[in-house]
């Protein structure tokens, strides 16, 4: 089953939502970095996050950055979306030991840490990117972009999500949730959306039961009702090329090409974000010299 999120907003115009499952782009992306289980469900949180956040900009060619740093062994994570809300991500540690609040149950807070920031960077394809940061709450992901969109965008949110990593490691089902309120919501819509929240519990339990993002916030919204404005499918996506690749080793400068160029070996470069691995032979080191 493909991932996909749909857009949407309660029935009274007050309440902004948008749910994902994103259980095959988490696979991709801790197959892809070699996850250990706790990383594997930070990393999965946060490109689920991304993804939500990414297509909410609807900035053509624009693109929004997710970054963690909380102090904790899984070290700096950060995520990339497109305005579709295709993702792509990296860490400084994927293999990082198992910690678990109680049997079955990952901390993730504990491998993220909590004496750090969450930092957001959205081109908008202006002169310079808007960038907002807010300190950790928690390190569980969900809660600390809640915070942000609190504190540096001040718009009320409620943010869940959740990754079920399954006994062999595998990720069984990821996916989340995100809803707003737009200014003017009256005390009574408040308070059902928190009823709401509340009665519809787990993402985790939720989409382990077989419910769609459509029912997720159905569960969520309650009696609020929700209209469905929008459906994409959503993937775990990289925009690497050779030709990227190639501006980058450009960018080091002369210098130190003559110096990969004498050793006369094959250079390889992996992009970080991808299992695409780019060959450059002395040859095409050579080439880029008179380039420059």
């Amino acid at each position: 089953m493909k991932d996909y999120l749909v857009r949407g907003m309660t029935m009274d115009g007050f309440v902004k939502v948008v749910a994902i499952r994103s259980t095959e782009l988490v696979r991709r992306g801790a197959e892809i970095q070699g996850t250990t289980p706790n990383a594997t469900a930070a990393f999965g949180r946060c490109l689920t996050a991304a993804s939500m956040m990414g297509n909410m900009q609807k900035v053509e060619n624009g693109s929004m950055t997710l970054q963690l740093r909380g102090g904790g062994p899984i070290g700096t994570i950060t995520v990339v979306s497109d305005p579709v809300g295709n993702v792509r991500g990296c860490m400084t540690e994927p293999k990082v030991p198992l910690v678990e609040k109680y049997p079955g149950k990952l901390d993730v807070g504990a491998t993220v840490g909590t004496d750090g920031t969450l930092t957001v960077i959205r081109d908008l394809q202006m002169k310079e990117p808007y960038v907002g940061s807010t300190e950790l709450v928690s390190g569980e992901i969900g809660d600390d972009v809640t915070a942000y969109f609190v504190q540096s965008e001040q718009t009320p949110t409620a943010c869940a999500l959740g990754v079920l990593v399954d006994r062999d490691c595998s990720v069984k089902v990821a996916g989340g949730y995100l809803v707003q309120l737009l200014p003017g919501a009256p005390d009574e819509v408040i308070d059902a959306l928190e009823d709401g929240i509340k009665r519809a519990g787990a993402v985790t339990k939720m989409l382990e039961a077989g419910l769609t993002p459509e029912d997720i916030l159905g569960q969520v919204c309650g009696s609020l009702g929700v209209v469905f404005m929008e459906t994409t499918e959503v993937e775990y996506k990289c925009y690497c090329s050779r030709e990227r690749v190639t501006a980058a080793l450009i960018s080091l400068g002369r210098k130190e090409l003559q110096e990969i160029a004498e050793e006369g070996k094959t250079f390889p470069i992996e992009c970080q974000f991808c299992d695409e691995v780019y060959e450059f032979t002395t040859d095409d080191i050579k080439k880029l010299l008179e380039e420059i």
